[in-house]
């Protein structure tokens, strides 16, 4: 009985030590673009059965609850909380939030299309529109070399001026959402990828069915809030400790055990 405690109190730590280590991950993007944090969750691991509820107790009774031994705790995924960042003017006409679901699209070293909440866009040396380490914005967009400034309408259009105050349609950036946006698999970079679980993309316009309109010349913020995350960080300790002394308080009894016998 007491090595079973033991292993419960073990998958606690691992449990808890998986948690921290998503708050950590969520503090230290607190000033990432775009960033959406994320959310441990866990589920139990399967039980022993000593006692069938239901089984019979004596010949004309039977046991109202049974008896079944938790072997403890797994971590079940980690969920991504897709609420609305707080906004930020840059007043940089290639930055671009979305105010309300959807992503902005990529495209890869791979070919495959990457999505991402983080608007902060630049000019490549040929004019395409590309995101701060050089990925073409899809579908792709060419600023002219004489274009003085550049702006992006809700609706995602993108306008350039030229010196005799000539306003040009670029081009219009399109918006990706999604039937199960948690389902999509982070990469690192800002980036997110399809699964089989986020369903297939549904592209078009800012501001259309369900998608967000979008903001030039803002940026979306992290949606960290940073006390709830220490208020998370505190609880975890506390459940780490908790646990901690429950391996200590089952190896003392087992001392204790060994002692007497």
């Amino acid at each position: 009985m007491s090595f079973g405690a033991l292993h419960v109190a073990r998958t606690g730590l691992d449990a808890q030590g998986f948690r921290m280590q998503v708050i950590a991950n969520n503090l230290a993007n607190v000033n990432t673009t775009g960033f959406k944090r994320d959310r441990a969750s866990f589920e139990t691991l399967s039980y022993q059965m000593m006692t069938q509820p239901g089984a019979p107790s004596s010949a004309e009774n039977r046991y109202a609850t049974g008896l079944n031994l938790g072997t403890g705790v797994a971590l079940a995924g980690t969920a991504r909380i897709d609420t609305q960042g707080s906004f930020a003017t840059t007043g940089n006409g290639l930055d671009v939030a979305i105010d309300g679901a959807g992503y902005f699209q990529v495209q890869m070293p791979d070919g495959r299309i990457g999505y991402t909440r983080a608007g902060n866009f630049g000019r490549a040396a040929d004019g395409t529109v590309v995101t701060s380490d050089g990925k073409p914005v899809q579908p792709q967009i060419q600023i002219p070399e004489d274009s003085t400034a550049v702006s992006i309408g809700a609706d995602g259009t993108v306008s350039a001026t030229t010196p005799d105050g000539t306003i040009t349609e670029l081009g219009r950036i399109e918006i990706a959402r999604f039937a199960n946006p948690a389902g999509l698999q982070a990469i690192g970079n800002n980036l997110l990828v399809e699964t089989q679980a986020s369903g297939a993309p549904q592209v078009g316009g800012a501001g259309e069915e369900g998608r967000g309109s979008l903001r030039g010349g803002m940026l979306e913020g992290s949606n960290v809030n940073v006390v709830e995350e220490l208020v998370d960080m505190i609880e975890t300790q506390r459940a780490y400790e908790v646990n901690s002394k429950m391996i200590s308080a089952t190896d003392e009894m087992m001392k204790n055990a060994a002692q007497t016998l």
